[in-house]
């Protein structure tokens, strides 16, 4: 990110993206609705509809919700992460088509107007059976509406990453009211042991990559807690940081991006300020950390971008003992500048 620093917009690796959810949705469409015409003949195009374009919504957010931690445990699936909002979109609107249509096709013929109607032909919420499912529905796709209307950048600056980052943590809610929503709707009326199972493994699967994912996070940070020393926490040897890249340890409660480049070290935070990307995956270019999603940069001794700009990130103290990186786990404030460590130092920790 320099004077000269564009924004990257539809770039060959996010059409390749987009066209690839746009080709799988209408090719998961297509197949629905033509089977389910071939076994369902007497099923209205209306049915069909609401039937391909649920459940399409409902497989869109399985994936979404298995790439976070299928890329904790395979880095190697990064890519996938990187435009994952494109993926929540599509599903919003997957879901809003099956919203729309439903509420046509069973709240459209009365005097009250298809919301209102919605909420009050039945409000039998004590009984299991009877449970007015379509509610939990609408309450999820409220949910994904705010999701996929602050997904664009600008949102992100104006409630900051913190805020944002909290908001859509919101996707588990809706997912939790639509698994109750299926539950207690299609699953009743269809009695359809495939669609359970379905449910059941896509359920089974969110949690167990989840569970996965948060074991292996736990090691890391159970390890570099038995590391410390002297306040300090290892790292790891120098030359197993590749050169002008990082090494990210756990330390303090937070993920430190630890940069070995031109014969020195730096350790800055690992979160980048434009919109929480991992800066420990990016690399040194021109002098500054790159993030890896949208190319901000930041100087690695003091976490300040370049001028113009003003983004800054944490930075800490870091030493070189015998050549092991150590790095103190206390932030320091932002934009404020720490001397790099020489690879070549040999610092005594009990001094």
């Amino acid at each position: 990110m320099s004077a000269t620093y564009q924004a990257v917009t539809w770039n060959r690796p996010k059409k390749l993206y987009d066209a690839v959810i746009a080709s799988g949705a209408f090719l998961y469409l297509g197949v629905f609705i033509g089977v389910g015409t071939l076994v369902h003949p007497n099923a209205t195009a209306e049915t069909l509809i609401i039937r391909g374009f649920g459940t399409l919504a409902l497989l869109l957010l399985h994936v979404i919700l298995c790439i976070g931690p299928l890329c904790r445990l395979h880095p190697r699936l990064l890519p996938l992460l990187y435009n994952r909002r494109h993926l929540g979109v599509t599903m919003f609107f997957a879901a809003l088509v099956h919203g729309v249509f439903s509420l046509v096709q069973f709240h459209a013929l009365g005097d009250a107007s298809v919301l209102v109607s919605l909420l009050v032909s039945n409000t039998r919420y004590a009984s299991v059976s009877q449970f007015p499912f379509e509610t939990l529905g609408l309450a999820a796709l409220v949910i994904l509406f705010l999701m996929a209307a602050t997904s664009h950048d600008f949102w992100l600056h104006l409630f900051g990453p913190v805020a944002w980052k909290r908001l859509h943590m919101l996707v588990y809610a809706a997912y939790a009211l639509l698994i109750a929503h299926v539950a207690l709707g299609a699953l009743q009326s269809e009695n359809s042991p495939a669609l359970a199972g379905a449910l059941g493994a896509g359920m089974i699967t969110v949690i167990a990559l989840h569970i996965a994912a948060g074991a292996t996070e736990r090691r890391v940070d159970q390890k570099a807690a038995a590391m410390a020393s002297d306040g300090y926490v290892e790292v790891c040897a120098v030359h197993a940081i590749p050169e002008k890249r990082a090494k990210v340890v756990s330390a303090g409660g937070e993920r430190i991006a630890v940069f070995r480049y031109d014969g020195k070290v730096s350790a800055i935070g690992n979160v980048c300020r434009h919109q929480g990307g991992p800066l420990g995956e990016g690399r040194i270019i021109d002098g500054c950390v790159t993030c890896p999603w949208h190319g901000y940069q930041y100087l690695p001794d003091s976490g300040a971008s370049p001028p113009p700009f003003t983004e800054k990130v944490s930075t800490f103290r870091t030493r070189v003992v015998n050549g092991t990186v150590f790095v103190h786990p206390s932030a320091l404030p932002p934009g404020t500048r720490v001397e790099p460590s020489s690879v070549e130092s040999f610092v005594n920790l009990s001094s």
